[in-house]
């Protein structure tokens, strides 16, 4: 959004999420200027990890960087403690503003990366193709992985629920990267740290569990929790949705690619989902992963609008 752009030739990244009336203002326009019917937090997935001590950075080229990495058991046991409240203040203070903005008006949805997600970039330093670093650390000291996951969960659940504290209506899990590993090995080192991370959200509030790459974890992330499971494009929503079962949500699935077409190719391939999800309760029309920086605004309205109309019919 050109709104965005501007900010961004005199912010950087990290600088816009510590200033609140900025952050809470990227918060808000999306909704005013596409007509959804949400809004999410301006924050990013790895936020948390920056009072650990780990030095996050933000590159204009090579996306997020962890200057000291999480190789070693020692290197667990160097992770900071820290309360999310008095490190973290500028992100609960945008939820504040951004609620007052919205007005009651759409729900604001909050969020975190899972703790698999957090640990890769902890490990790796950035992001990977093959996650073998990560993999090494797990297959070589599942003591020091454990511990690891185990301080990731209890972070990222005491940090989801001071946003909940602050207004947030919704929570969203984001395990990107968790794709890479295998059925097993998900059930083994990743599964029991997310359930663990769900269980402990505040009661009540809707949590959505996402994860890219995932088609062949589906009813393993289903019993990692979450009253709502996204999906990315590289599966039918239909199919998924059985394979899960009726009684949790489904969010996705768009590619976003598809928003570079034409209006009218991507008002065709919205109507093919809404027809995969059938009108079941429960579907939140989403796109299976983030908008991509070349995506014409006009094309996300568009996007928008025939979901409005054919989710009206």
């Amino acid at each position: 959004m050109e709104e965005y752009r501007k900010l961004r030739t005199q912010f950087g990244f990290l600088d816009l999420c510590k200033r609140p009336e900025l952050a809470a203002e990227i918060t808000v326009t999306p909704v005013k200027r596409l007509g959804v019917d949400a809004a999410i937090l301006f924050a990013d997935i790895l936020l948390l990890l920056e009072p650990m001590g780990v030095g996050l950075e933000y590159s204009k080229d090579d996306g997020p960087l962890i200057h000291s990495q999480v190789r070693t058991r020692t290197d667990v046991e160097q992770l900071l403690e820290f309360d999310p409240e008095e490190t973290l203040p500028f992100v609960f203070e945008t939820v504040r503003k951004s609620c007052a903005a919205l007005n009651g008006k759409v729900p604001l949805i909050g969020f975190s990366g899972a703790p698999f997600t957090l640990a890769s970039y902890l490990i790796e330093g950035g992001g990977s193709r093959n996650y073998l670093r990560t993999k090494r650390l797990i297959y070589s000291d599942p003591g020091a992985w454990r511990a690891l996951m185990e301080r990731l969960s209890s972070a990222v659940a005491e940090y989801l629920n001071a946003q909940i504290a602050a207004g947030v209506e919704v929570v969203q899990l984001f395990d990107s990267w968790v794709g890479c590993l295998s059925p097993d090995d998900y059930q083994k080192y990743v599964l029991p740290y997310t359930r663990a991370t769900i269980a402990a959200m505040t009661p009540g509030i809707p949590v959505i569990h996402f994860s890219t790459g995932t088609a062949g974890l589906l009813r393993s992330l289903r019993a990692a929790g979450g009253d709502i499971i996204g999906l990315d494009w590289r599966v039918n929503l239909d199919e998924a949705w059985e394979c899960l079962g009726y009684d949790v949500g489904i969010q996705g699935n768009l590619d976003p690619a598809a928003l570079l077409a034409p209006p009218k190719e991507i008002r065709r391939r919205a109507e093919e989902i809404l027809r995969r999800a059938d009108g079941r309760p429960g579907h939140i029309f989403n796109l299976g992963h983030g908008v991509l920086p070349e995506t014409p605004v006009e094309n996300v309205i568009a996007m928008v609008q025939a979901v409005h109309e054919l989710s009206g019919r």
